[in-house]
């Protein structure tokens, strides 16, 4: 059975999500309800560095939530991403669609 861990944490002018397994058609029901939610409202940062798997059923999610935060003024940011996390972003050709980001600081 797949697993996801997601933990909520909130900043001044975020939502923090860490996000430890792996994200795929099985677990990505979960991500993408806390993830649409939070985009609405809030900047999200998204520690991805501990993903071990995400399909493009996780990827759609944070295409989606990068436009849907735009469209509501907030901001995605994908922070610390996993080699696994960097590699399938970049396959999508659509890198440059995503901020990432370091530390939290980085935080607009």
């Amino acid at each position: 059975m797949e697993n996801i861990s997601i933990v909520e944490k909130r900043g001044s002018n975020y939502a923090l999500l860490e996000v430890a397994g792996t994200i795929n058609s099985y677990t990505y029901t979960e991500f993408q309800q806390k993830v649409y939610s939070l985009i609405k409202q809030t900047n999200l940062v998204l520690d991805l560095s501990r993903v071990t798997n995400l399909s493009s059923s996780g990827l759609g999610v944070l295409m989606a939530a990068v436009d849907d935060g735009e469209e509501m003024g907030f901001k995605l940011y994908v922070m610390k991403p996993s080699e696994v996390v960097r590699l399938a972003i970049e396959s999508t050709g659509f890198s440059e669609m995503f901020t990432v980001i370091y530390s939290l600081t980085e935080v607009l």
